[in-house]
């Protein structure tokens, strides 16, 4: 969430900022864009690492309401949370009020997307979590990310000679394309499209068994973060070379990407397991604690108010020419740097008020 509210254009400005060694800044200004298609980039990581986050979070909401028997209360919470994900997701991008679909103006009704996607996992990951044991959801895990490499990998498109895993002719894209109404972000096929959120799952799952390892009392607090290390840079490891048969490819949540940036997802915690429950080092981490604590709506709300536009009415102009004398290109990481400031600020405000808004 760091990243999507402000983190990225810090970045971007610090890139184009006169002074500073330009080809590492415009390394890391690389990895804060999406790969075009095949490939992986730190950007890509943001959003399975929020439904990798789902999954891990789950385990914590609804292990007391499972060991107590109240399934039937877990279960009501779970599909109430999932419904309501989707549905916000839809008035997120637009609800109905531009048609169900205008194939002129490329807008309607997005039914598949970022935050019905993770509503989609939340609620499919938590019925499984509720009623199946762990050595079930492994094979749940396995049986996802297998069958969605067959399909992908032994089923030809109608009307192609041979499997392809190019844009627009790979069995997802063509799946959204004949069977996913109304509007779609590519055009004829949606990254958060119909098959692809099969192997989504399969990343919300993972999420639910770094869970089960941090709330287990089997290990010490350091052989869990050595287990999250070790076993994300196994999966890395794994995805990468299944990369080379059945590419990484995030606008199909390839079983590959879901290894890849599983794998990331498990190191990140690791380390800060590590830093922050382990040796015990958290005062630093406030600021992302503020933003955790109300994740959807900050979401929600940055793409309502732009938080730079704001600081630049007052650090634009005239100001941003006098910045921009001093040192090219500050301007915008002052700016950059204002409306991060004014995020927190908000976040801050809603976390020492005890505003935490859920669905």
């Amino acid at each position: 969430m760091f990243w999507i509210v402000g983190g990225e254009a810090i970045a971007h400005a610090l890139a184009h900022l006169k002074g500073v060694d330009s080809e590492v800044m415009d390394t890391v200004a690389l990895q804060l864009t999406h790969v075009e298609w095949e490939g992986f980039r730190f950007y890509d990581l943001i959003f399975p690492s929020f439904i990798f986050i789902v999954g891990t979070s789950l385990v914590f909401s609804l292990s007391k309401l499972v060991a107590q028997g109240d399934r039937r209360d877990a279960t009501r919470r779970v599909i109430r949370r999932g419904l309501l994900l989707w549905l916000i997701g839809i008035i997120y991008y637009g609800g109905i009020s531009k048609g169900f679909y205008n194939e002129e103006a490329h807008e309607g009704v997005r039914l598949l997307g970022v935050l019905q996607r993770i509503g989609i996992c939340y609620l499919v990951t938590g019925l499984l979590f509720i009623y199946v044991p762990l050595r079930g959801l492994v094979v749940a895990f396995v049986i996802l990310l297998a069958g969605y490499w067959a399909l992908l990998t032994f089923v030809v498109v109608p009307g192609q000679d041979a499997v392809s895993f190019e844009e627009g002719k790979n069995l997802t894209n063509w799946f959204d394309s004949k069977y996913l109404p109304f509007f779609k972000w590519n055009g004829p096929h949606d990254p958060e499209g119909i098959l692809s959120t099969l192997p989504a799952i399969g990343t919300c799952l993972l999420g639910v068994f770094a869970g089960l390892l941090l709330k287990g009392e089997r290990f010490s607090q350091a052989k869990k973060c050595g287990l999250l290390i070790v076993a994300g840079a196994g999966l890395i490891f794994l995805g990468h070379y299944w990369g080379q048969h059945f590419p990484v490819i995030k606008n199909l949540w390839t079983s590959s990407f879901v290894l890849v940036a599983g794998g990331w997802s498990l190191v990140v915690l690791g380390v800060f397991y590590l830093v922050m429950d382990w040796i015990g080092f958290k005062g630093w981490a406030m600021p992302f604690v503020w933003i955790g604590m109300n994740p959807i709506t900050i979401y929600l709300l940055t793409s309502l108010i732009d938080f730079n536009e704001i600081a630049s009415r007052v650090l634009g102009g005239p100001v941003a020419d006098w910045i921009d004398g001093l040192v090219p290109g500050l301007a915008a990481l002052v700016i950059a740097l204002a409306g991060m400031v004014l995020v927190l600020l908000l976040c801050r405000f809603l976390y020492r008020n005890k505003i935490f808004i859920k669905v």
